[in-house]
């Protein structure tokens, strides 16, 4: 009810506005965007000097009342574009992104894993909790999937990590509304289905998980913005699994997970069917990667990439995520990402009880309940607790923005 009040009222005042307030909003955010093309710090001379001051909102609500002082649009400038660098495992993914991000002046997010949510913001692992837990509540990561990924937590894995990139999205939408500082991702939760249907083809996911996993993807997904440009780095399956070797993480070099067939699961899913999908919306990159690549060469291809052509044709839907004509719809946008994650988050609750891999009994539940609020720094909130050496305890008023309840 409150998001359809704030949109109500949103677009009310949108209309209230004078007509040649309205003319010129709709005429001043394409002007916006007429260096429509990325550019590098070797194209600009220097680092990205910001059109107006960042908004602080890690600290500071951003809500309806905000618009009427602090608009979206006025600190994009032709850098303000989401990146997302896909492709197959140990491809050198995050040393491009990285570098990548360096160079455009972008912010980076690294690839995700279950440590954001087994290890809590003291530092304190709470994989130890293992032991006093009933195997249904037991910790379970990527290393845990490559030594038994059969195992029936495998399908709770997957969910997690689409869950997981779908909320670090978010953050990066919060991060370009609130800045105008565009942002390089690796991988994406566009494209965190490739993993999913990959060890379903392969026999690690029942048809139940898997029809829940899609429940949970229809549910969300079209809340998000597409990303402006894909870059796919790609490698055949024999120098994946070659990589995989070189880098030698011992769960990975040790796991039977990463066959021939499951490496050409993930390079055929990604190819016909998460690169064609995305190209419809955004510009798409591909680069043969087997033998790496220079970050430079990437940098001149983007900024070669005109990102506004589909403006001269309104049926072209090439970036239709991020049309907003008027002023009031770019801050309806970041009202949504900024103030209403949480809201976002619980689409998440789809109520299935038909997949038992999925299930805990009542039982387990609270086991798992009196263990894990009881672990060090769990008790209560990030900066209550007295014990981990939080002080100040009586004088403490305010909570952390996105701070889950």
């Amino acid at each position: 009810m409150t998001a359809v009040f704030r949109v109500g009222l949103v677009r009310l005042v949108s209309r209230t506005q004078s007509p040649n307030l309205l003319q010129a909003q709709t005429n001043a955010l394409p002007a916006a965007f007429q260096r429509c093309s990325i550019s590098g710090k070797t194209m600009r001379g220097g680092p990205r000097v910001p059109k107006a001051a960042p908004y602080p909102y890690k600290t500071k609500k951003y809500s309806l009342v905000n618009t009427f002082f602090d608009k979206t649009s006025k600190r994009f400038d032709e850098n303000s574009k989401v990146i997302c660098v896909e492709g197959p495992i140990a491809a050198g993914k995050s040393k491009f992104a990285k570098e990548l991000a360096e160079e455009l002046d972008m912010e980076y997010y690294p690839a995700v894993d279950l440590d954001l949510i087994y290890i809590n913001s003291y530092g304190y692992d709470m994989r130890k909790l293992d032991p006093q837990l009933p195997p249904s509540c037991r910790s379970y990561d990527v290393r845990n999937f490559c030594q038994d990924p059969g195992h029936d937590l495998a399908a709770q894995f997957q969910i997690r990590m689409y869950m997981l990139r779908y909320s670090q999205y978010i953050d990066a939408l919060q991060h370009i509304f609130s800045t105008g500082q565009g942002v390089v991702l690796e991988r994406s939760p566009y494209s965190d289905f490739v993993f999913m249907e990959s060890m379903f083809r392969q026999g690690y996911l029942s048809r139940g998980a898997r029809s829940v996993y899609n429940e949970l993807r229809q549910n969300t997904i079209g809340e998000l913005l597409k990303p402006h440009l894909v870059i796919y780095l790609d490698l055949p399956v024999d120098a994946v699994k070659k990589q995989i070797k070189a880098r030698n993480v011992d769960y990975e070099v040790q796991s039977k997970v990463f066959s021939d067939a499951y490496l050409t699961d993930i390079e055929q899913l990604y190819k016909q069917q998460y690169l064609k999908d995305i190209s419809s919306h955004a510009e798409l990159l591909i680069y043969d990667w087997t033998a790496g690549g220079e970050t430079e060469v990437v940098v001149e291809d983007i900024e070669r990439i005109d990102f506004d052509q589909f403006e001269a044709d309104s049926h072209n839907k090439k970036m239709l995520d991020w049309r907003f004509p008027l002023e009031p719809e770019w801050c309806e946008a970041r009202i949504k990402y900024c103030h209403e994650k949480p809201d976002l988050m619980n689409y998440f609750n789809v109520p299935r009880f038909d997949v038992p891999e999925l299930l805990r009994s009542a039982d387990d539940s609270k086991t798992w309940r009196d263990v894990w609020y009881n672990a060090p720094g769990m008790k209560y909130r990030p900066g209550y607790n007295a014990e981990m050496g939080d002080g100040g305890l009586l004088t403490k008023t305010k909570l952390g923005i996105n701070e889950a309840i």
